[in-house]
């Protein structure tokens, strides 16, 4: 049993006059049998809670930042009508700070044998599973008085995808793909294009294009147009590991990290080659491997949902043992990880030949923008240790950078809002080049 505020309050309205007027114990009583007679009577016609019938409906999966709507049913087969406040827990990560309140909780009336659908808002703020909670609810008598509570669980899972806001860079990088492509007037050959089709010659055409073959047997000259070799394979790698954890602004490197994968991912599959992910640190977190490219976005937003990063040191052995595996022949393998000295000089650099034998090797990393702010600042005692800390960590990562280009690494080192077009420009850098 719950009492409410307006039991309370009529307790304390019957009891004030007899305390001021004629203080005693059969006062007390003569006013307070009655409520709670009154109580009682209230308890006994109130709907009963646990026999009441829960289904939900609705979403099942939405993006980082968006709105989910999830239907809860109440059922109602007890022969009184239900007057309560219910409240529907999800857990703190579903709203937005402080919104979560008026979001969770539902007045409802369902009449005898009747029901009602009630919608839940939720709008989560982190990646991952989010589960419904425990659905309470609150009963009250016909004088509102006192109320039935009881709890129930009704499962049901939202998954929280990745945003993917870098997707508005897509149509200029599909631009530049159909450009490379021969598809436009802008052609271009690089040292592994295959042959595409012949046209016409015009001033300004590479003369080295000219089919003397083709010239011979018509009128006017004849030209070879190019395009990227297609059904490359590329392997997506995310490290997982500890350096993916570190905050940049407010998201995680592991976050920023996605976005330019599935940028770079949406892209390729347009390209026509094939891309594959793994996810990595000790071991295996996720793996998506032989998607067509209508499946290929979905399995990754799914595949990198749940991810979080783990706070331990990669085991770049390991990892690069389960990117050989999952890179039979020749591929270009992208490593999402971060450029501190330490890591990469213990861990990665010894392993990364295997890697670059027979592999074409990219490596994608989250810089910080707060560094350069520091490198720049200047005007105090605190604004020159700041720059002097700045300058020195930017060194550093030139110093790990080049370490990593000696061995015929890519590197692709951008803040989070441009590390996905920079990545995508450096993809088809490599593909106009032949290099894929």
């Amino acid at each position: 049993m719950a009492l409410t505020g307006r039991a309370a309050l009529l307790a304390a309205l019957g009891s004030l006059p007899v305390g001021i007027l004629a203080p005693s114990w059969s006062g007390i009583l003569a006013i307070n049998a009655p409520l709670t007679l009154a109580i009682m009577c209230d308890y006994a016609l109130a709907a009963p809670v646990r026999k009441l019938q829960f289904t939900r409906t609705g979403d099942t999966s939405v993006r980082l930042g968006e709105i989910a709507s999830v239907e809860l049913t109440v059922t109602n087969s007890s022969p009184r009508s239900l007057r309560a406040d219910l409240r529907d827990a999800w857990p703190p990560s579903s709203w937005l700070s402080g919104t979560e309140f008026g979001a969770s909780r539902h007045k409802v009336t369902v009449p005898a044998g009747e029901r009602r659908r009630l919608t839940t808002k939720l709008r989560p703020t982190r990646r991952g599973d989010r589960d419904a909670q425990r659905i309470t609810v609150r009963s009250y008598g016909p004088l509102g008085l006192a109320a039935r509570q009881a709890g129930h669980h009704v499962p049901w899972t939202v998954r929280v995808l990745p945003p993917f806001t870098s997707r508005k860079h897509l149509p200029s990088k599909l631009a530049r793909l159909r450009e490379l492509d021969g598809r436009t007037s802008v052609l271009t050959r690089g040292e592994g294009t295959e042959f595409d089709s012949l046209r016409e010659y015009v001033p300004g055409d590479d003369t080295r294009s000219i089919d003397w073959r083709a010239t011979a047997r018509q009128n006017t000259v004849a030209v070879r147009t190019w395009r990227p070799e297609r059904d490359r394979h590329i392997l997506l790698v995310l490290d997982t590991g500890r350096t993916s954890a570190g905050r940049v602004g407010d998201v995680p490197r592991l976050d920023a990290s996605m976005d330019a994968a599935l940028l770079l991912a949406a892209l390729a599959s347009r390209a026509g080659d094939r891309v594959d992910l793994l996810a990595h640190d000790r071991h295996t977190r996720a793996q998506v491997r032989g998607r067509s490219a209508g499946e290929l976005l979905p399995a990754l937003v799914n595949a990198m949902a749940p991810l979080e990063p783990e706070l331990i040191e990669s085991d770049a052995r390991g990892m690069t043992s389960a990117a050989l595996k999952n890179a039979p022949r020749r591929s270009l393998i992208v490593l999402f990880t971060n450029l501190e000295t330490a890591p990469v000089e213990e861990e990665l650099l010894p392993v990364l030949p295997q890697l670059t034998q027979r592999h074409t090797v990219l490596v994608a990393s989250v810089a910080d923008p707060r560094i350069a702010e520091m490198a720049k600042a200047r005007g105090s005692l605190h604004a020159v240790y700041d720059a002097a800390a700045g300058t020195q960590t930017q060194a550093q990562r030139r110093l790990t950078a080049e370490k990593l280009q000696r061995h015929g690494v890519t590197v692709v080192d951008a803040t989070p809002e441009n590390l996905a077009p920079a990545l995508a420009d450096a993809y088809l850098s490599l593909k106009a080049a032949g290099r894929l």
